[in-house]
């Protein structure tokens, strides 16, 4: 591993790449500390630790959330839209379902397409949540019409910001920009998170209890350290399909490959679909009913048995969901029988397509069963143990984090490999 990053350093492409991508997070984690004006960001922090779904708001902003910085929303809006467009363009919409089948030229327009729709996204969401906030805990000291736009119009601004940022990244830097800004957020609390922890289970302690709070502390370590070897198991697991090629130009006769098929094909989508799911109500009900709110807050929270039920199920549900969008059988079993391919033992057609989906729902269920598991862990930790839900192991931010890490190593050594070819053909 330390190899693999000396080798990323000394080709002098990848190393300002690197570079680059460092001054654009310094940039993100400066605006993360700069407060909205007009906010008071202490009676929302108190709230925070209290609040599940503030909590993953705050967990994926990297902690501008709680500091109501011009970063508070993150790029959490422009997340959204991409998949609602993303669910609209399967066959929903014509004029979009055209467009994804068009290409380059397709795409380019549904990212323009999305980016406005994110925009709008953005303002709804910080007009609601400045106007909800300050209705529950009196965060603006000026609660006219005028203070709810001009906060809601900064907040707006500071995603639309940070997607420009991530832009920078994906063109100029190592790539996957919007992930890489949510990876540097979550990343950023660790230490803290693990501070916190120490002086909890060690700094709290009794003088005499001291050795077993450290005790304590190292078990924290070495779980959440085992948590993260589970999440890259989880990523790097795949069933594989044998695939037999009749002889072509292309291949020798009668060559076998395999099709391979993650178990969690899905990766974190379904946890922000259930989040997305949940918060729903409760932004509504705070435009119309104080009481109703906070009667449906905590039953919806994920602190109470009810509401972490609910979360598990959506999560478990809305996996399949979106693996079934994903990973469509029946354009697999049409291009491999356009590329003259087949299943040992499966005829080509109606046969293929079966077996296809009979496969992906029986490697969906462990890939469900473990994300759903990984999901509400932080919120069944605290019931046991003395730690806040808000420092509690595991969650969508292990995944998150993993599986960016994951992904940005394999792209740098891909283009490492790319520029060693070149420079040997050269």
């Amino acid at each position: 591993m330390l190899h693999t990053f000396a080798s990323f350093f000394r080709s002098k492409e990848i190393r300002n790449k690197i570079l680059f991508t460092l001054a654009m997070l310094l940039i993100y984690r400066i605006g993360s500390a700069i407060p909205v004006p007009g906010v008071d960001a202490g009676k929302l922090s108190a709230q925070i630790a209290d609040n599940s779904i503030l909590s993953m708001m705050n967990l994926l902003g990297g902690g501008a959330f709680e500091r109501m910085s011009v970063f508070a929303l993150g790029v959490g809006p422009y997340i959204t839209a991409s998949i609602i467009i993303q669910l609209l363009s399967m066959d929903v919409i014509p004029a979009l379902t055209e467009l994804s089948k068009s290409g380059q030229t397709g795409r380019t327009k549904i990212d323009k397409i999305t980016r406005y729709f994110g925009v709008v996204l953005a303002f709804v969401q910080a007009f609601s949540m400045v106007y909800g906030f300050d209705r529950q805990y009196a965060i603006l000291e000026s609660t006219t019409v005028s203070s709810y736009l001009y906060t809601a119009t900064i907040l707006c601004a500071g995603t639309q910001f940070l997607i420009w940022i991530g832009d920078r990244i994906s063109m100029k830097g190592i790539g996957n920009g919007i992930s890489i800004i949510i990876f540097a957020g979550i990343v950023s609390n660790i230490p803290a998170q693990f501070a916190q922890v120490f002086n909890i289970q060690v700094s709290g302690s009794s003088q005499g209890a001291v050795f077993g709070g450290v005790l304590q502390f190292v078990l924290y370590c070495i779980l959440y350290l085992a948590i993260i070897v589970g999440v890259v198991i989880m990523q790097l697991a795949v069933r594989k399909i044998p695939i037999q090629y009749t002889s072509s130009s292309n291949t020798r006769g009668n060559d076998i490959t395999y099709l391979p098929f993650k178990i969690n094909s899905a990766s974190v989508i379904p946890v922000i679909f259930a989040n997305s799911i949940m918060m729903a109500p409760q932004i509504i009900l705070s435009f119309i009913n104080t009481n109703a709110y906070n009667k449906v807050s905590n039953f919806l929270s994920l602190q109470r048995p009810v509401g972490l039920i609910i979360y598990a199920v959506l999560t478990f549900l809305f996996t399949f969901f979106y693996t079934d969008l994903q990973v469509d059988a029946e354009k697999v079993a049409e291009n491999l029988s356009k590329s003259g391919a087949y299943i040992p033992g499966i005829r080509p057609g109606s046969e293929t397509v079966t077996y296809l989906h009979k496969v992906i729902h029986r490697i969906t269920v462990l890939g469900a069963t473990a994300l759903t598991i990984i999901a509400v862990l932080p919120y069944i930790v605290p019931m046991f143990t003395s730690l806040p839900s808000s420092i509690a192991i595991g969650g969508t931010g292990i995944i998150i984090v993993v599986g960016v890490a994951m992904e940005t190593v394999s792209q740098l050594k891909g283009q490492l490999t790319q520029k060693q070819y070149h420079g040997f053909l050269k």
